[in-house]
């Protein structure tokens, strides 16, 4: 059975369906930690927690402990939780997973399982058969942003959507970041008053329009002054180096020449739309700003090249690449500066 997504798992949460054993896998460990939060709310009260709730790493528990752990039955309670992370960090052939696996095949319904599985390792089959399996994959852009809302207003301040947009655009969409960057919002901001832009700005040292987004949609446009200008400060910030300026303007450089080839095919601007969105949803590809905007920002950049110049850009893009990971870090300037001239309409513009 393929597992779920982090979407479903939410909504069979709200619709208060709660299974014995779930199984947390994927690549956003902090999404994990939202979700295991979510489901302890659900499974224990609050005031039982004390003798009701366990959260264990992996590494501290044997078969016996595992034992122990999953067939205390709850005290003063319906239910108890029992959160176990890291399970990869269990030794394959251990006594533990034997422990587990008997469990797993008759677990008590007065005990919610929660095991959960650090990101970048392989999904242990058996239990996800066994178990209820989650993948906790990075969430969409827009999804990021309510994300973003919503920690800041759990760390007591009000976030504006458009300044946590800034604020993901500034910082990148890692999550952990994001997290970090809030928490020294909160702690800077009177909490009856929202956290606009400008704060956001001042806090993380980036202004609006002065983003890795921002120099993107500059060369997609083809205005190569605000571009070579643009670039002088987001190379500098934090996180920002010359291969990731290239894998970003890469990305929008493919997404702008597919669309090139939809107009070109008789599809309308709309038409145009619509398919990049579509292929957007079923790729999800990370790094990039909401998914809509980005389609009409591919489709109205197709406007302004031909196919061919597109081909010859995405041709520079690469030789750039291969020359900002043989060269030093001193030189990245140079070459994104006279890639930036290779996409000028004319000779007499660059």
């Amino acid at each position: 059975m393929a597992p779920l997504t982090l979407e479903a798992a939410y909504r069979a949460l709200k619709g208060g369906e709660l299974v014995p054993v779930y199984y947390l896998t994927g690549d956003d460990d902090i999404l994990k930690d939202d979700l295991v939060a979510a489901l302890v709310n659900a499974a224990v009260d609050p005031a039982a927690r004390d003798f009701n709730l366990d959260v264990r790493s992996a590494a501290d528990l044997d078969g016996e402990s595992l034992s122990n752990l999953v067939e205390t039955p709850p005290m003063l309670a319906e239910r108890r939780a029992v959160v176990v992370k890291g399970i990869e960090q269990w030794r394959a052939g251990a006594s533990v997973w034997k422990v587990l696996a008997r469990y797993l095949a008759r677990p008590s319904p007065a005990t919610m399982l929660v095991l959960v599985q650090s990101s970048g390792e392989k999904t242990n089959a058996a239990t996800a058969a066994a178990a209820r399996h989650i993948q906790v994959d990075g969430l969409k852009p827009e999804q990021a942003i309510r994300w973003a809302v919503d920690r800041a207003k759990r760390a007591g301040v009000t976030l504006d959507p458009k300044a946590a947009a800034h604020l993901i655009a500034a910082v990148g969409a890692d999550l952990g970041h994001v997290a970090m960057e809030i928490e020294k919002l909160a702690a800077a901001s009177p909490a009856d008053a929202p956290v606009t832009v400008d704060d956001v700005a001042r806090m993380v040292g980036i202004r609006s329009g002065e983003t890795l987004p921002d120099w993107v949609g500059a060369a997609l446009a083809r205005d190569i002054v605000r571009g070579v200008r643009l670039l002088a400060v987001v190379l500098p910030q934090t996180g920002v180096n010359g291969v990731r300026m290239v894998m970003a303007l890469g990305t929008a450089m493919t997404g702008t020449r597919f669309a090139r080839s939809l107009l070109d095919g008789g599809s309308s601007p709309g038409a145009a739309e619509g398919a990049i969105l579509r292929h957007l949803q079923a790729a999800r590809p990370p790094q990039i700003g909401v998914w809509k905007d980005e389609a009409h920002r591919w489709v109205t950049a197709a406007g302004r090249w031909t196919a061919a110049e597109l081909d010859e850009a995405l041709r520079a893009l690469q030789q750039a690449d291969r020359s900002l990971k043989t060269t030093g870090v001193t030189e990245e300037e140079g070459i994104l500066t006279s890639l930036l001239l290779r996409f000028a309409p004319t000779r007499a513009a660059a």
